[in-house]
């Protein structure tokens, strides 16, 4: 049997909302207080342990640097594909209310997953359903 346009729609509309939820809540897993981790830092990183590498004469710290620079390539890889954080915080206002229903996600389960009140608050998610 055939899906009607508006099953489709709801399909359709719940895989964007998951898509804007898990972006924003993977872009959350990326940022740490203090000073942010941009793509910009993480190059910087990169050429600084390249330098350091070519120039170290202990083998065992050059493997330690390597290892390091693997590790920071990662990172920007993962920074890069996270893309403008502004944008996926945007994305995540606009669907989290309606996802949050569909899936019965409480303000409480939101906060613990590390999603800033004032966030919150724009989503139009309420304390009322802790």
């Amino acid at each position: 049997m055939a899906m009607s346009p508006e099953h489709k729609a709801a399909l359709a509309q719940g895989r964007r909302e998951g898509r804007a939820v898990k972006h924003y809540l993977e872009g959350l897993g990326n940022r740490r207080p203090g000073r942010p981790v941009t793509p910009e830092r993480l190059r910087e990183k990169v050429a600084a342990l390249e330098a350091r590498i070519s120039a170290e004469s202990d083998p065992l710290k050059a493997l330690e640097m390597r290892q390091v620079r693997i590790d920071a390539r990662a990172a920007l890889s993962r920074a890069e594909a996270a893309g403008d954080f502004a944008a996926l915080e945007a994305a995540f206002v606009e669907h989290a209310r309606s996802y949050s229903e569909r899936k019965g996600i409480s303000y409480s389960a939101w906060r613990e997953a590390g999603v800033p009140a004032d966030v919150l608050r724009r989503a139009g998610i309420s304390r009322s359903r802790s």
